[in-house]
């Protein structure tokens, strides 16, 4: 099977900066695929420039079959593309606005009749069909761009954070909707700073500074560190993780509920000179055991491994 979004060394610079630095990605039908990493780690740039919607500095990018450089007429048909800030007018009722926008998409009446009402019933709008936008919620707003989005029947749908500011209940209705789209066969690209929501991706790709750091499914990802990790519950944890970011073994620590996850390198570390230092350091007892990453913990240490080697580079 042939990716549906395939990119190849894609750059993009911004006079000094370079916000997507040798982007290699393939992405297949069907997936739901997410970009995940902070502000300012180069995503809608990288969402942007897939859409067609920016030239890049090198590199190129096909999206279903099309160069997205060169053909990017044939690029938009196949596409539907959500910014973080989807172009709702707030006068306008839903119903007013899946309208306006099926006229720009030159949707028919027949297929007007056939395929609002399932949109409306897919993300449970109907009962708002006469509420004016700017008095929707925010999951709502969000709905609602998706549905003006899907209103073309792309193959491929781009998101820009559409959770984002979003409460939990209606990221996780925004979500299931998502699962059904994928059900009726379109790909969904989603960028997030959220972890959590990497979780519910097929595949996820890491990205820090422009760079793709790394890309596997969440499970491979969780398993794939060689350095250790382990789980510590100690007294004082502020304290504790101090003392702990001292030690040239540690690569990471950060907080995790009560207690503390702590990768080690090399892999082959003992936890167990660490586990005295706090004991002897007042911590103690201390409860320390081999646990499973959550992608977090992963991200957080590949992140810091990177910034190793630079300075070791330097």
């Amino acid at each position: 099977m042939e990716p549906i979004i395939h990119a190849a060394g894609l750059t993009r610079r911004f006079g000094a900066l370079t916000a997507v630095d040798n982007l290699n990605l393939e992405v297949m039908p069907g997936e739901i695929f997410g970009l995940v990493g902070p502000d300012g780690a180069g995503k809608t740039t990288t969402l942007r420039l897939l859409c067609g919607l920016m030239q890049p500095s090198a590199g190129q990018a096909t999206v279903a079959g099309h160069d997205v450089a060169t053909s990017w007429t044939e690029v938009k048909d196949q596409i539907g593309y959500m910014a973080q800030r989807f172009g709702l007018y707030v006068d306008l009722t839903v119903d007013e606005n899946m309208s306006f926008y099926a006229d720009l998409f030159g949707i028919s009446q027949a297929e007007r009749r056939e395929l609002l009402p399932r949109l409306l019933q897919m993300t449970r709008m109907a009962p708002f069909r006469d509420r004016q936008a700017g008095r929707l919620s925010g999951g709502m707003k969000q709905k609602l761009g998706l549905m003006c989005t899907l209103l073309h029947r792309p193959k491929i749908l781009f998101l820009d954070e559409p959770t984002n500011g979003v409460d939990p209940v209606s990221r996780r209705d925004f979500w299931a909707i998502l699962y059904q789209i994928v059900r009726d066969g379109i790909t969904v690209f989603v960028t997030t700073a959220y972890l959590d929501e990497a979780e519910r991706c097929n595949r996820v790709g890491l990205m820090d500074r422009g760079r793709l750091i790394r890309c596997d499914s969440p499970d491979a990802l969780r398993h794939s560190m060689e350095e250790g990790c382990y789980e510590v519950e100690t007294r004082g944890q502020r304290e504790a993780r101090e003392l702990l970011q001292r030690s040239e073994s540690v690569l990471s620590v950060e907080p995790f509920g009560t207690a503390l996850h702590l990768f080690l390198t090399p892999p082959n570390a003992s936890p167990e000179p660490l586990r005295q230092q706090l004991e002897q350091a007042g911590h103690g007892p201390v409860r320390l055991h081999r646990t499973t990453p959550s992608l977090e913990d992963v991200f957080i240490a590949t992140v810091r491994m990177a910034e190793k080697e630079n300075a070791n580079a330097s």
